[in-house]
């Protein structure tokens, strides 16, 4: 069956459809990482998104109940290059195709993801509209233009939890794994809890949940619309802000929460925790022309000049002349100079605008959960 990829500004592609049938329209973006397709699929950072891989085979080890970031997938479309109709795994349960039928999420296949890419990396982030049905390329670009995009958009009330819950009570979930015990049937121990902190779920994935309990923490996951006086009535050590979706400008409730809470309890932040955090320190945010999501992004830390390898995805950045004096820009994108981590000199408050549980990605950045316990025991 054809499926066409329609942009706003009138360029279309034209490949064959997989996953679910339908019309979808959403900002595309695109995410070079050669694997951990699942776990972009399944990141409710994409909400509102259609993604592109532009590593040009995709499916090759299916799909797995393991490797969710979430509950279901939140991207409206998928498009890649070509996909792998058998994979190979031993841990497959079922192939990427039945994955997005299952999910009603429509797929396309065939498109050349290097001209897509290389025309969005030009023109910059847009609208799309990718569709199965008998739309005219013409009909397709208009619903492309009528359709929502990311400026402006609340996709955090969408993706986060209602409740206050414990995560892992039992500690079934956590456990560290190698390939050797990839099934999940051997699992190492995990440490003894040592701090007990709040994190804000903006739309959290849930290796970052897991990794926080390997690091020694409880952690008590409460909703994004949750007030400071909420959390400190929990009396966590320390306060934790997760990745999420959407347009950090449009989250003025988590704006004034986080505000609240700053020098009562220590603070770290990521991804869009990071910009919700610019915001409550005074700053601002810009929308960057192409977004970084991938698993290769160079990072530069300002005090020790050395280079990570991260894993990133955002669409919007801090802008560093909106921070007070007393905020300091702690680490850079060697791309385009974009700010990458930030710290308050006179508050135990800390942040990164990439992903240090990596999921996919390398663990170049995970010492960060390290860093947020040691300042937590510094300043109990």
């Amino acid at each position: 069956m054809r499926a066409l990829l329609a942009l706003e500004d009138g360029r279309c592609f034209e490949g064959e459809s997989f996953g679910a049938s339908g019309t979808r329209v959403g900002e595309i973006c695109f995410n070079t990482a050669m694997t951990g397709y699942q776990e972009v699929l399944t990141d409710p950072s994409y909400r509102g998104q259609v993604v592109a891989m532009t590593y040009p085979l995709i499916g090759n080890y299916g799909i797995n109940s393991l490797d969710q970031e979430s509950r279901s997938p939140h991207v409206r479309g998928f498009v890649i290059e070509e996909l792998t109709e058998i994979p190979s795994s031993w841990r497959s349960e079922m192939s990427l195709d039945e994955y997005l039928q299952k999910w009603k999420i429509p797929g396309a296949q065939g498109i050349d993801t290097r001209a897509l890419t290389r025309h969005l990396r030009t023109r910059g982030a847009m609208k799309a509209c990718l569709t199965t049905e008998k739309l005219s390329p013409e009909e397709a670009t208009q619903r492309a233009v009528e359709g929502e995009g990311v400026i402006g958009m609340d996709y955090v009330r969408e993706v986060s939890t209602s409740e206050i819950y414990r995560w892992d009570p039992d500690d079934k979930l956590s456990g560290p794994w190698s390939i050797a015990s990839g099934n999940g049937a051997s699992k190492r121990a995990l440490p003894p809890i040592r701090f007990r902190i709040a994190a804000y779920d903006y739309g959290i994935k849930e290796n970052i949940l897991r990794l926080l309990r390997q690091k020694g923490f409880e952690v008590t996951v409460v909703p994004a619309s949750t007030t400071a006086e909420e959390v400190l009535a929990i009396d966590p050590d320390g306060i934790f802000l997760s990745n999420g979706p959407g347009d950090p400008a449009a989250l003025p409730y988590a704006h004034t929460a986080v505000h609240d809470l700053m020098g009562k309890k220590p603070i770290f932040g990521i991804c869009l925790g990071h910009q919700i955090l610019g915001f409550a320190f005074g700053g601002s945010t810009f929308k960057l022309k192409f977004g970084h999501r991938g698993a290769n992004q160079p990072v530069k830390d300002l005090h020790s000049g050395k280079v990570a390898i991260t894993a990133q995805n955002h669409g919007f950045a801090v802008d560093p002349e909106s921070l007070p004096s007393n905020v300091e820009v702690t680490h850079i994108n060697l791309n385009d100079g974009t700010v990458e981590g930030m710290r308050h000199n006179e508050l135990p408050i800390f942040s990164v605008q990439y992903h240090p549980e990596a999921a996919p990605g390398p663990h170049d950045a995970s010492y960060f959960f390290d860093q947020f316990a040691d300042l937590i025991e510094k300043n109990l």
